[in-house]
């Protein structure tokens, strides 16, 4: 039986043919690896983690670093623009686990189950996961149990309330992983709090990368369709549970709406969910002045954004993709995982019955959009690839 080591553990002055046929006459065989050569499997399950992944993959390559994609099937779906895998490239993924919808447990226990058997297939140097869904929590746990270090992307984020799925999932994936790569300095501090402090690195954000990339290809076409003219109309999206599930919050957002709509447009890309609610709870009487339209992709949503006068959504993707459009959000919930853009005072936290005063606030006290941005400087996937390249 052979014994095998790494060429990385070997000096490269002693890597001669005599040093090699010693080693095979006392039985170690030398596996030849480059010493700074590292195998990566990236596990994602979601849409935003696709995009997050595919801006990634890119510096991974430059630094040659060998990565293999596995998708739990969580939520299969690559219904994105065409513009997306020309310009990011997007990857084949080697393994789809199939894991498809059911419970939280349901979830992240199958896909455990799969992603061992893929892990102790390829044998990686490290385990890529991303925010903070069930694949996400089921990667980091693989990991961990086996032993292999585990990098989260996203790391360090806090919202509350504390019992929120999304919220578990991050807090968990954080204390057991090795690298934690930060897309703000306050989340470097959440950390800190944890008393989690080696292995943390501000990177900033990597959608901010994504913005960047593909500004040039944002779609005005929504604008040109409804004749919109820049800064005077507002967006607006809500389809959080608590928002949409309960009329009477329903009822004074959709009030509240309708009140800012008779001083300026609001065009709303109405969810599914949001619009199935209107129809249940009959009130659709205070949407008649409010421009209802389909769901959006990315790219035409960010079209419709860096044109608005600010935003006002219950998403947490659409808050920070505002900031980075420097356009100030109203925010309707009770917390937020980008703390740090409310600590700005860039966005404003708001109750369903408050969001017209929150616009007068928010119009009668100016920002400076100058300042430096709290997400890093667009490259955070070049820093993230150069860190585990080590």
């Amino acid at each position: 039986m052979w014994n095998q080591i790494l060429a990385k553990d070997i000096p490269h002055s002693v890597r001669d043919e005599e040093t090699l046929v010693m080693l095979e006459e006392i039985g170690i065989k030398l596996i030849i690896k480059g010493v700074n050569e590292v195998k990566l499997i990236s596990l994602i399950g979601a849409r935003p983690q696709i995009i997050k992944e595919a801006i990634l993959n890119q510096e991974l390559e430059k630094e040659g670093i060998e990565e293999i994609l596995v998708h739990s099937g969580q939520h299969y779906d690559f219904n994105m623009s065409d513009v997306f895998f020309k310009v990011l490239n997007i990857k084949k993924v080697s393994y789809n686990l199939g894991i498809g919808s059911g419970t939280h447990a349901e979830m992240t226990g199958k896909t455990m189950i799969e992603f061992e058997k893929v892990v102790l297939k390829e044998r990686p140097d490290i385990i890529l996961v991303y925010g903070d869904t069930n694949t996400t929590l089921a990667g980091a746990l693989v990991g961990s149990k086996l032993k292999i270090p585990v990098a989260h992307v996203e790391a360090g984020i806090r919202q509350e309330p504390k019992d929120m799925p999304e919220e578990i999932n991050r807090v968990l994936t954080d204390h057991v992983s090795k690298y934690l790569f930060c897309p703000s300095k306050l989340a470097m501090d959440n950390l800190k709090k944890e008393n989690i402090k080696e292995g943390v690195y501000f990177t900033g954000d990597i959608m901010y990368d994504l913005f960047l990339k593909m500004k040039p290809y944002f779609d005005e076409t929504i604008i040109n369709k409804f004749s919109l003219e820049e800064n005077k109309y507002v967006v607006t999206t809500i389809h959080r549970d608590f928002n949409t599930d309960n009329k009477s919050n329903l009822k004074a957002i959709l009030k509240e709406l309708d009140e800012i709509s008779k001083e300026i447009k609001v065009v709303f890309p109405i969810h599914p969910r949001t619009k199935k609610r209107i129809e249940e709870f009959d009130l659709k009487q205070y949407t008649k002045n409010i421009l209802m339209i389909e769901p959006l992709d990315y790219l035409s949503m960010m079209g419709l954004v860096q044109k608005s006068l600010f935003v006002i959504t219950d998403s947490g993707g659409l808050q920070k993709e505002a900031y980075f459009a420097r356009k100030r959000a109203i925010v309707v919930m009770p917390d937020t995982g980008w703390r740090e853009l409310t600590d700005a005072g860039w966005n404003i936290l708001s109750k369903a019955d408050e969001i017209k005063d929150k616009m007068n606030y928010i119009i009668n006290n100016e920002i400076d959009s100058k300042t430096e941005n709290i997400y890093g400087d667009g490259n955070a996937g070049e820093k993230i690839a150069g860190l585990i390249k080590g």
